[in-house]
């Protein structure tokens, strides 16, 4: 069930009403029947890796919690994990890994015959995965404590505001609150309506407008050189922080509803003055998890300047295969990590007051994201290495730049009034966008809105309703992180 969809525009009004109308003790029910409603919307059969997935954690955490033999508990967690990563590697993985060695093989002159599954990717398994894993290692730990109820656990793990794309929750801020009480408050019900409208006006009025134009380009490359191809992936750049942080802001609004709360994801990252600061402020509940369960284990910054730069490269590799099967995702995780080691040793040895270069700080990083994003979007290594190449072919004359472009796009069927008209608007958007975001780092938008005369603020309010329900008629889009 897509979030921009008719049947959750119906969906969620149901379950906020009955949520509240019943006694607080029987709530969490609902979420969990909710929560399955919604995910077996998109497919019936993979239920069952959920509650697999579900039901090895909720098992073996007891276990290690009831048992003191360190053995033991090793025993039950690297159970829980083997399950849990072999159902992700066998829907997610096998297929790509069978590719690549066949193709090395090839290399070599040995046949292999093609054994592929072809198996379609369930929903959410990457993001549900790791919720299960970052319980049972913190039981594990002793950080929290076993669930008792498994009804209250599955629904923890299934919770459907932010199953299937995130954020990825940990034990000790969502399960306490699925498990507790929760009383309706009339401030936080419409801060989580608000949430829910800007969630929609980056998704529907940015990412999949300029969809259009990234996948015309992104599809066939090499029948463009120059301003198309670094028109297309400048709005990629913003296609994918609004399309994603869009689900996330539509699934905290959605909690909000609930009394539940959510971590933020997202932080202004296109404001970072630096890629270490980037992804401090990018899916921030994914790289916390990869510092927390990865990078830390490895060593973290604790045994030498060598292995912290070994460190930081395998989780940032590891971070990008997550991301998807294919090396196009290894690469782009590569180019971040060798990114944060070479901005490292570069501050090392180079110590400079960053805020006198800030924005020139914020520049640079906002172009190295941007253009690390074309491994992220190409389709192979090849491809985006066709782009990396020509995105600034005849840039030197800007006017000449320009108009090539253009020939290029009417090629394409690109430069219809109506396709002008819409990807102005988007950049306009776009620059809202950027100034929400600017404002954001200092104070709350939405109370800075509320300091306003009620006459202009709801004025405000219509108008961003407005540009949804336009946007919305041009196309509906999934979630790309869904095929995560």
């Amino acid at each position: 069930m897509l979030f921009n969809s008719n049947a959750f525009y119906v969906f969620l009004p149901i379950v906020f009403a009955v949520y509240w109308i019943i006694p607080a003790r029987y709530r969490w029910g609902i979420l969990f029947l909710s929560s399955y409603y919604f995910y077996m919307s998109w497919n019936v059969k993979y239920v069952t890796l959920i509650l697999t997935t579900t039901l090895v954690s909720y098992g073996t955490a007891l276990l290690m919690e009831r048992t003191e033999d360190r053995k033991k508990k090793k025993l039950c967690m690297a159970t829980a994990l083997l399950i849990s990563l072999g159902i992700l590697f066998f829907f997610k993985y096998f297929d790509f890994l069978s590719e690549s060695l066949r193709d090395v093989l090839k290399r070599f002159a040995i046949p292999m015959h093609r054994t592929t599954l072809d198996l379609m990717l369930p929903v959410g398994i990457s993001f549900y995965t790791f919720q299960t894993l970052s319980y049972v290692i913190d039981v594990y730990r002793g950080e929290v404590r076993a669930c008792r109820h498994l009804g209250k656990y599955a629904t923890f793990i299934a919770f459907f505001p932010q199953l299937v794309a995130g954020p990825i929750e940990r034990t000790r801020n969502l399960l306490p609150q699925i498990e507790g009480e929760h009383t309706f408050h009339a401030e936080k019900g419409i801060h989580g309506a608000k949430m829910i409208a800007w969630g929609f006006f980056k998704k529907v009025a940015i990412a999949d407008t300029v969809a259009v134009y990234v996948d015309t380009v992104y599809k066939v490359p090499h029948h463009f050189t120059g301003f198309p191809l670094l028109l297309a992936t400048l709005l990629f750049t913003f296609q994918i922080y609004c399309d994603f942080s869009g689900y996330s802001d539509i699934a905290v609004g959605t909690a909000e509803l609930l009394d539940i709360d959510l971590m933020t994801n997202f932080r202004s990252p296109y404001f970072a003055s630096s890629i270490r600061e980037f992804w401090s402020r990018w899916h921030i509940s994914l790289s916390t998890w990869f510092r927390d369960y990865v990078y830390i284990p490895l060593g973290g910054n604790r045994k030498g300047l060598w292995r912290t730069r070994w460190n930081l490269l395998v989780t940032f590799l590891v971070s990008g295969l997550w991301h998807g099967a294919n090396w196009t995702y290894v690469l782009w995780g590569g180019v971040h990590g060798l990114g944060q080691i070479l901005e490292r040793e570069w501050n090392r040895i180079f110590p400079a007051d960053r805020k006198k270069k800030k924005w020139l700080s914020v520049g640079l990083t906002f172009a190295f994201v941007s253009l690390a994003w074309v491994f992220f979007r190409a389709d192979d290594i090849k491809d985006a290495g066709y782009v990396l190449a020509h995105l600034f072919d005849g840039i030197t004359n800007p006017a000449a730049y320009l108009a090539e472009g253009r020939r290029q796009f009417q090629m394409a069927g690109m430069v219809q009034a109506s396709g002008m008209k819409t990807l102005l608007t988007s950049c306009l958007c776009i620059l809202v966008l950027l100034a929400h975001d600017y404002l954001e780092q200092t104070k709350s938008v939405w109370e800075r809105l509320g300091r306003l005369k009620k006459p202009l603020r709801y004025a405000l309010y219509f108008l961003l309703l407005f540009v949804i329900l336009y946007s919305r008629q041009l196309g509906e889009y999934e979630f790309v992180y869904f095929q995560f």
